[in-house]
């Protein structure tokens, strides 16, 4: 979908945005497992994976993963079930959880939400990685997987990320998987008793194909070494196609 085209005029001679004639509301995401080649993605049961995301959880050190997240930490597995299955019963946010594809052991979650089939519009959020999750092969490979079903499978228009302005992280790891940062939404968000600005970045469909590109790129067995090391950041096979913004 071509968005560089000159700005259009109505019978007002008013500019208007490019036309879509043959837009159509796109489907809701699904149930189906999204198969990769070191992990996948389910949608959560609780019978199945909460003990193991539990224990995956429970690794960490402290609980400052929570920090920024509206839930969690969870003093013991009994508290993850409960949560688990709040997760299952939920359409939007839509849970999936990632599972490790050598161990078969699910390793953490993240969530399609804020879903507008009208408009195209979709937000992955909810992620949350145990510590064996995180800065791996699996995880970037997860976001890559969720990324292609929005785009490919279901053909969504925009791809969104936010997060608490404050929270580094987040930012960083949205700017290396290709998001743009839009801004900063002030005083957006209420929760665990602070305010909290909240920072916009998406990607947009025509910068898929490239995304695409380069996240296979990375993703290739001859782009690690023996030892599982990357011998090319993914940073620099998906920097953004569009101004930072700051």
């Amino acid at each position: 979908m071509n968005h560089a085209s000159s700005p259009r005029r109505n019978e007002y001679q008013q500019d208007i945005g490019p036309a879509l004639p043959d837009w159509q509301p796109r489907p809701r995401p699904s149930i189906q497992t999204l198969q990769g080649r070191y992990c996948r993605l389910e949608r959560i049961e609780p019978a199945r994976h909460a003990a193991q995301l539990y224990a995956a959880f429970a690794e960490a050190a402290d609980g400052r993963d929570w920090t920024y997240m509206m839930s969690g930490p969870f003093p013991d597995e009994a508290s993850y079930l409960c949560q688990a299955e709040l997760m299952q019963a939920s359409q939007d946010p839509l849970h999936y959880v990632v599972i490790d594809q050598a161990s078969g052991m699910a390793l953490g979650s993240m969530a399609l939400m804020r879903i507008e089939p009208a408009h195209g519009v979709i937000e992955v959020g909810h992620i949350a990685f145990s510590p064996r999750l995180k800065r791996s092969r699996v995880a970037s490979e997860a976001h890559y997987l969720l990324m292609r079903h929005v785009f490919q499978d279901l053909g969504y228009r925009r791809y969104e990320w936010k997060c608490d302005s404050l929270n580094g992280p987040s930012r960083q790891a949205a700017q290396r998987l290709g998001f743009c940062f839009e801004g900063i939404f002030r005083q957006a968000v209420v929760y665990r008793g602070r305010s909290r600005d909240t920072a916009w970045f998406s990607i947009i469909d025509d910068q898929w194909p490239a995304l695409r590109q380069g996240f296979e790129r990375w993703l290739h067995a001859d782009n690690f070494d023996a030892a599982g090391r990357q011998r090319q950041p993914l940073s620099a096979l998906t920097g953004p196609t569009l101004p930072s913004g700051g």
